[in-house]
């Protein structure tokens, strides 16, 4: 065990007191590393899904890609206008959740809830793997083990995350600072080539030409108007992580609610320049991608075909814009976006688990996500979602293609019920203010929420219908299915919560007696120590029990029995089936029979042992035993331990003094 917390401290850290929790506590500098790094590296593949969807149409999708990207930068610019007015009204964590649930009802904080629980999963999936694709530009070798490496990449972060929100943060800021100069550099440098310098920048692909699909020969009506939809659908993924900041106000230093509202702002700003910069650049150099799983294919100049999709949009702009003239800002580059895709998951990595956390407080998850762990982290929800995202990368494959179209969609329903909910807000607040001034900040605000109301609203019809026979179906029973399992965990706390209230005094009924049973199964120290634990407990009456399963060992042990005159009565039960568990139960079943006002209190002997793998060698009929008579009514379990010398408290027991100190109830519950 010492081996054990030893390698946890190294691994996590020292542990921080509850009176330490001011220090765990975010300045807006780490602040937006920590909760923007998803939003912020959606620009690293959210160009590569807007190419890639425009790619079916063939060479004419391709024009539209700055337009698609204008749409998209007009959305964000709006939601983090509104998200804004949220971090304001509800500082207190619980984000488009508590919005929801105050405004409009249960149901639909719940509806929220499970969106974002599933979206968080999925922005741990896409993130890394996106990160893993970007690797291939500098690390070829690693293709065709993408699900693995992608697995490993996310059981890292956990354990960083592990750590706690301020020095994972601390971690994490440089990647992503250096990811924000890297590319509006790179962006600033390669427009100054073409625009200043007057050179003509073209990327790998651009004399690639690019066949799209028969479906789309004639990109004109229905199918271009479909076609640009789901484009936009996907481009709309550099809107995730924007909620994050909402759900983790409490992470924030004093002021919390101005810093995390600024915080908002510079994720707005640099996002939009970054997304814009980068579209740009790979219109002017001719960026061309083609998606191998929809059908659009490259024509190479000398003719032959060419299916695979090649590299991303950033591989393409660093190998063009610096390759040549100073390669180590491409590998820069490259190094850096592929860090900020492994970290944007940070974010999701610090939303769920506080999300996961209120939804616990509420009773609709588990309880023991509700509790902070040794760093003040809550760490089974940080456990939770890893486990939840290494699942779906390998079975991906870690492929963003296929993972995108699960995106997108939570967050638009988040985005769509939050502003609703506050839309109720400011006017159920404008009912009952009387003052001017804050009468015309409450309209302003109504109005902004408004709009961000009817543009997620939308963005959310368009998503549903362009996505939904590519994968977003699957997204929706996911939250479906969260949102049943939250349901049915609130029905089943709130029935025990019913079960076990203390009513009256009828609640308080004396048993008529208490009958102390000890378990024999060998006669030793342990056994021994039991008995005499058990006497010393008073009780109306006290007997010892074994089960006799072999003749010689029952004779033998009933000799020793009356040789040590320890004033019990053994009582010997045969079992011609040789098994020891149930005929005990039965025993313990006959007595509370014969009067159901008795209590039985069962005294089982236990070994307590140093190494993992002696548990496999002792306890085990015991701990049958008492797990089965938990669920007898009238019966009390009392595990006696018994430290062996390989446990880390033991002392040997011929020099021990005081033996009795180390006895004690280690377990202990009625269920009468």
């Amino acid at each position: 065990m010492h081996a054990a917390s030893a390698l946890k401290r190294l691994l996590v850290g020292r542990k921080l007191a509850s009176t330490q929790l001011g220090e765990t506590l975010l300045p807006k500098r780490i602040a937006l590393p920590v909760f923007a790094s998803d939003a912020l590296s959606s620009v690293a593949y959210a160009p590569d899904e807007i190419l890639l969807t425009l790619s079916l149409a063939g060479m004419a999708g391709f024009a539209f890609s700055w337009k698609i990207a204008l749409v998209v930068a007009v959305v964000m610019f709006v939601v983090i206008l509104s998200y804004r007015q949220n971090v304001h009204a509800y500082p207190s964590g619980g984000g488009d959740y508590e919005v929801a649930t105050v405004n409009i009802g249960p149901n639909a904080g719940l509806t929220v809830a499970s969106a974002l629980l599933v979206d968080y999963v999925l922005t741990v999936a896409v993130s890394v793997s996106s990160g893993v694709q970007n690797a291939e530009a500098m690390l070829p070798f690693i293709r065709g083990h993408e699900g693995w490496i992608a697995a490993a990449v996310i059981a890292v972060l956990m354990a960083l995350n592990l750590r706690g929100v301020r020095e994972s943060g601390t971690i994490f800021a440089i990647p992503t600072y250096c990811f924000m100069v890297g590319v509006i550099g790179m962006t600033l440098w390669g427009l100054a080539r073409i625009f200043v310098l007057g050179q003509d920048l073209r990327s790998p692909t651009a004399d690639w030409e690019v066949i799209g699909t028969s479906a789309y020969d004639n990109f004109t009506g229905f199918a271009m108007v479909a076609l640009l939809a789901r484009s936009f659908s996907s481009g709309c993924a550099a809107l995730t992580g924007v909620e994050a900041i909402s759900n983790g106000v409490p992470a924030f230093k004093p002021p919390k609610s101005r810093n995390a509202a600024t915080t908002l702002a510079l994720l707005g700003s640099i996002a939009v320049v970054m997304l814009l910069g980068i579209i740009t650049l790979a219109n002017l150099t001719k960026v061309h991608l083609v998606d191998d799983r929809g059908g659009s294919i490259y024509r190479l100049p000398d003719g032959s075909i060419r299916h695979e999709p090649g590299s991303t949009v950033m591989g393409q702009l660093a190998r063009v814009v610096f390759y040549d003239d100073f390669r180590p800002a491409f590998y820069f580059m490259v190094a850096v976006t592929m860090l900020i895709l492994f970290l944007a998951a940070n974010t999701a990595f610090n939303g769920f688990p506080v999300l996961g956390s209120i939804l616990a407080r509420d009773g609709y998850l588990p309880r023991q996500l509700h509790t902070r762990g040794d760093r003040l982290a809550y760490s089974n929800g940080i456990v939770a979602l890893a486990l939840a995202a290494i699942g779906l990368v390998l079975i991906f494959n870690a492929s963003v293609t296929a993972l995108i179209q699960l995106y997108v969609v939570g967050v638009f329903v988040s985005f769509t019920v939050s502003q609703w909910g506050m839309l109720r807000h400011w006017t159920r607040r404008l009912a009952t203010e009387a003052d001017p001034g804050v009468r015309r900040q409450m309209q302003r605000s109504r109005v902004i929420n408004g709009v961000g109301l009817a543009m997620t609203g939308t963005v959310l019809v368009i998503v549903l219908i362009s996505k939904f026979t590519h994968g977003a179906y699957l997204a929706i029973i996911a939250m479906v299915v969260v949102f049943m399992a939250m349901k049915l965990i609130s029905r089943h706390y709130s029935a025990v919560a019913r079960e076990l209230a203390y009513r009256d005094e009828s609640d308080r009924v004396l048993p008529s007696r208490v009958r102390n049973v000890v378990f024999v199964n060998q006669f030793n120290k342990p056994t021994v120590r039991a008995v005499m634990f058990a006497k010393a407990a008073v009780g109306s009456s006290l007997e010892a029990v074994m089960v006799s399963i072999d003749p010689d060992e029952t004779r033998t042990l009933l000799e020793q029995w009356q040789a040590a005159d320890l004033d019990v009565p053994l009582k010997v039960i045969a079992s011609p089936y040789r098994e020891v568990t149930t005929p005990f139960i039965d025993h313990i079943r006959a007595m509370r029979t014969e009067n159901p006002r008795d209590v039985v209190s069962v005294y089982i002997p236990e070994y307590v042992v140093g190494h993992w793998w002696e548990h496999m060698l002792h306890n085990q009929t015991a701990l049958l035993i008492r797990t089965r008579l938990h669920f007898m009514q009238g019966v009390m379990v009392t595990s006696v331990p018994y430290q062996l010398r390989s446990s880390a408290d033991a002392v040997p027991v011929p020099h021990d003094p005081q033996p009795w100190r180390r006895v004690g109830v280690t377990d202990r519950s009625s269920a009468g």
